[in-house]
């Protein structure tokens, strides 16, 4: 069964995110609260973590995985910016989205679009969920924590414990995350496109 970290939401106590990237480092996956719902995390390399949460979510091989990141400059080193999308995707970060851009070659090919190499990246607005990739150094390789059949995703670490508590490794319970996940944004393609529309405002690239 998972052990349950409570984690302060606005004050996160450096010895339980210590423990939890740990966990990370260590081949472990995670249940972690973001602005927008629960997410399923492992490290990058975690070849393993990513079966499991392929196999929790049933997910198919054209699933974009996103990569948590703590900041702009660290999202720059694992994926393709051009100049044109920069301004756009600065200004919507953080916050509840998702751009899918092409992957850099610090990125696992196992976590790419097989066909698209792109991959997800965002950088959210949450204080635990920035600590934890803080703590880990480099991005956590990630997904919306949605159950086959589920139209909502999870967002009490209660319910969390009872549906997957023994498919993860650790449940952090820090605050009420957010209950929409975030709005994803592609910008593989010549112009931006919106791919989902959720908790982040995409007006601007709906009127173009």
């Amino acid at each position: 069964m998972a052990t349950l970290l409570q984690i302060h939401p606005e004050n996160p106590q450096p010895r339980l995110i210590t423990k939890a990237a740990e966990v990370l480092r260590d081949g472990g996956l995670i249940a972690y609260p973001t602005d927008s719902c629960y997410a399923l995390g492992c490290a990058l390399e975690n070849k393993e973590g990513i079966e499991r949460i392929t196999r929790i979510r049933q997910l198919n091989s054209k699933h974009h995985f996103t990569l948590m990141c703590h900041d702009f400059a660290q999202l720059g080193q694992f994926v393709i910016v051009d100049n044109s999308d920069f301004r756009a995707i600065k200004s919507m970060t953080p916050g509840p989205y998702t751009f899918i851009m092409k992957a850099t070659k610090e990125v696992p090919r196992r976590m790419m679009h097989p066909k698209k190499h792109s991959v997800g990246a965002r950088i959210p607005q949450n204080t635990t969920a920035l600590a934890l990739v803080e703590a880990m150094g480099e991005p956590i390789l990630s997904s919306t924590l949605l159950l086959p059949g589920d139209e909502d995703p999870l967002t009490e670490a209660e319910d969390v414990m009872d549906q997957i508590g023994h498919d993860v490794d650790v449940v952090i319970e820090s605050g009420t995350p957010g209950v929409v996940p975030t709005s994803v944004i592609d910008f593989t393609g010549k112009y931006p496109e919106v791919a989902r529309v959720g908790a982040g405002d995409v007006s601007r690239f709906l009127d173009e």
